[in-house]
């Protein structure tokens, strides 16, 4: 199905403005779902009214977590602000606030039972997770050429807010990741007998090695 030229616009307008794919795909989620909901009407003819309705629908019928609550109000702010041009005033429904909980931290004997129960490319994403301190985005689009074995680090390319960063690797990962690198190499050179895979090496580990 082709997107609409609406929907295109506002794709067009996040990347222009350099937001991360999530962000985008998340924003259009809820702007397709808001258009949805108020019976597919063009969000100019749309008003307080339609916002409030909608963002009532989602707390009282859906039942969304305040953070999900705010991610709908944040896509239709940026609809109204970048693509209807108009700002949204005296809505009579703010942020949610979030509740604050403390974070649940595994023992060490914990994560081992985890890992014991694991193999392969899911072990090593998992051990990721815990001793690199990833997030599940970071380890799933984790490159080749961001590994630095000799230095013990990894780079970390576009993580949490569009920021990179260093992180150390710890040395009990260097083996299995020097494996899950020769299967990316196996791979690659497979691909590119077959006519595919043309592309650096250098793309995600992962797309290479937990893929198949």
């Amino acid at each position: 199905m082709k997107p609409s030229p609406f929907i295109e616009r506002v794709r067009s307008e996040l990347r222009t403005r350099h937001y991360s794919l999530r962000t985008e795909k998340t924003y259009l989620y809820w702007i397709r779902h808001f258009i949805l909901f108020n019976d597919k009407r063009h969000p100019e003819v749309l008003g307080n009214a339609e916002i409030e309705g909608f963002l009532s629908y989602l707390a009282v019928y859906r039942k969304v977590s305040a953070a999900t609550q705010n991610q709908a109000l944040c896509a239709i702010v940026f609809l109204y602000r970048y693509i209807i041009e108009r700002e949204i005033e005296d809505l009579q429904y703010g942020f949610a606030k979030r509740p604050k909980n403390v974070p649940t931290v595994l023992a060490p004997a914990e994560i081992s039972a985890i890992l014991n129960q694991l193999r392969g490319k899911y072990w090593l994403i998992t051990a990721l997770l815990y001793g690199c301190g990833f997030r599940i985005h970071e380890a799933l689009s984790l490159r080749i050429k961001d590994i630095d074995l000799q230095n013990k680090s990894i780079y970390i390319f576009r993580g949490k807010g569009a920021k990179d960063r260093y992180t150390l690797l710890p040395a009990a990962l260097i083996s299995p990741i020097q494996q899950q690198m020769a299967v990316a190499q196996q791979i690659h050179q497979t691909d590119l007998a077959e006519g595919y895979g043309s592309t650096s090496i250098a793309r995600p580990c992962t797309e290479n090695m937990v893929s198949r």
